[in-house]
């Protein structure tokens, strides 16, 4: 029996067919490039790129290639992604810079965790561009991968990797790059990252030719910007071997940052506030069997690692900046202080852990040092939102005069003040803040003082406080730093001062 299809019905079954099938909610769209194994068993999917008219078609890989890729034809690129045996949710993915199947034991375990893995051919010449950005495409808007991918770069690909991110900040989840190499271009685009709250992870040997060049020069600006970036050194490895023999630690911060994207601000600080990261210099050294070396690690990783939220208050000149503990202690104790907080400020650092929260107070761009009017406005607007009613006063240096005139106009409102090589200078009062510390004795107001035993201040001003405040019935702790002069400002074992601002909490 044979039966007839009319145009209409035939066009219809002709269009049912091409629709792709159906799939699960959140499961990506079956691949159609040439099929092979990869690495444990993992399906490998092989496509073309015509450079020309960016078209990707299925390709079969030549025999003998195994698991590694050729270069391509002049006018075509290469393109691979292999699949996991079951997705992760949301489809997440990694994006290979360069030298395809070169130490791939962190992508075999991405894979295990249900990645994809992808690469688009890349070497000295075929660097990133247009075809970067069609492989994209064809990932995400055709096969329903994450628009944030991971991406790996060793060498010449972590060089490729920020190339690419730089250019698309808001579609990164995190970079792990190993002894990368960079261009200028990369290195000016990492604000764009760190706005984006993009988690860098750098693997380096001591010994790298490229460390000073880029490694650390990235590491460093990164910090600046407020960006998360941690690095894990070998110790005595040069350029290669890539990698780490175990790739727990690298799937571990890729996974991670997958998961974990940018928090909400809080309340207080505003749907306009500016978001950045903040931790300390700490690092760890140990011996490592598995890697045959010591380990140096550093960065945001491996120290707490806290959300610094820049704002501004209506009537109030210049910004102000909260740095959120993980958990804030109870009665939300905090720190308002004048001057930037520096990675090197251990005593911060050391209260972020503990609960407190750490406030700087703003400074207008059209004045010397702050006005006392808008430092009440924050106190007030904190003290709204359940912050503690008696902060924590800390200065260093000069700044510690701002510091000492808010807590003499309000005694009453400070748990202690604490202080950093002091210099009583303010632009928030008239006349010698020597010559006011009356309010602070009078009310009870506990001082702390770290001081350089060879700071040109400490005889002059530090001792000059300390004597007054003793006549005037006050309470003082003065921590001597043998050898110190004004510099370092933080003490070396902050456990001290850490305990005995704890007891001043009231």
């Amino acid at each position: 029996m044979r039966f007839r299809i009319s145009a209409p019905a035939s066009l219809l079954i002709l269009m049912v067919l091409a629709l792709p099938l159906a799939r699960g909610e959140g499961e990506p769209l079956a691949f159609e490039g040439g099929k092979s194994q990869w690495h444990d068993g993992f399906e490998r999917y092989d496509f073309i790129m015509d450079t020309a008219t960016l078209e990707i078609s299925p390709y079969k890989a030549p025999k003998g290639e195994n698991f590694s890729v050729g270069d391509p034809e002049q006018g075509k690129r290469r393109c691979v992604v292999v699949a996991p045996k079951e997705p992760a949710p949301g489809n997440p993915w990694s994006w290979q810079g360069c030298y395809w199947d070169h130490q791939p034991q962190a992508e075999v375990e991405l894979l295990k965790r249900g990645f994809h893995i992808a690469y688009i051919s890349a070497n000295s010449e075929l660097k990133p561009g247009k075809e970067w950005d069609a492989w994209y495409d064809f990932l995400t808007a055709k096969h329903g991968l994450s628009p944030k991918p991971a991406f790996i770069g060793m060498s010449r690909g972590g060089e490729y990797a920020y190339t690419w991110a730089v250019r698309h900040p808001a579609q990164v989840s995190c970079i792990y790059a190993d002894n990368p190499g960079g261009n200028a271009e990369m290195l000016a685009g990492l604000g764009g990252l760190a706005e984006n709250n993009v988690p860098l992870l750098h693997v380096c040997g001591s010994l790298d030719p490229l460390l000073g060049r880029f490694s650390n020069v990235i590491e460093t600006t990164y910090e600046q910007m407020g960006g998360r970036i941690s690095v894990i050194m070998k110790d005595g490895a040069g350029h290669h071997p890539h990698s780490l023999h175990d790739p727990g630690p690298i799937a571990d911060f890729i996974e991670q940052s997958v998961k974990h994207p940018l928090p909400a601000a809080p309340a207080l600080a505003g749907e306009q506030s500016k978001h950045a990261s903040f931790y300390g210099t700490a690092m760890t050294y140990a011996d490592s069997e598995v890697e045959g070396t010591s380990l140096t690690c550093r960065g945001a990783r491996f120290t707490g690692c806290y959300d610094r939220y820049a704002f501004e208050l209506p009537g109030v000149e210049g910004a102000v900046n909260v740095i959120v503990p993980e958990k804030a202690a109870a009665g939300t104790p905090w720190v308002f202080r004048a001057g930037v907080v520096e990675r090197e400020a251990t005593v911060d650092v050391a209260l972020l852990a503990k609960g407190y929260h750490i406030v700087t107070g703003p400074v207008s761009y059209n004045k010397d040092g702050p006005d006392l009017k808008h430092w009440n406005a924050v106190y007030q607007h904190l003290v709204k939102y359940g912050f503690s009613a008696k902060p924590v006063m800390e200065g260093a240096g000069r700044a510690a005069g701002e510091a000492y005139a808010w807590a003499i106009a309000n005694p009453g409102k400070v748990s202690c003040v604490y202080a950093e090589n002091p210099v009583l200078q303010s632009h928030m009062t008239d006349g010698p803040l020597l010559e006011k510390l009356k309010p602070l004795a009078t009310a009870k107001v506990p001082l702390l003082h770290v001081c350089g035993a060879l700071d040109p201040a400490l005889e002059e001003q530090g001792r000059v406080i300390e004597k007054r405040y003793q006549e005037l019935g006050g309470k003082i702790t003065v921590i001597i730093q043998e050898g110190a002069g004004h510099y370092p400002l933080s003490p070396r074992d902050p456990a001290p001062v850490v305990e005995a601002i704890a007891g001043s909490a009231g």
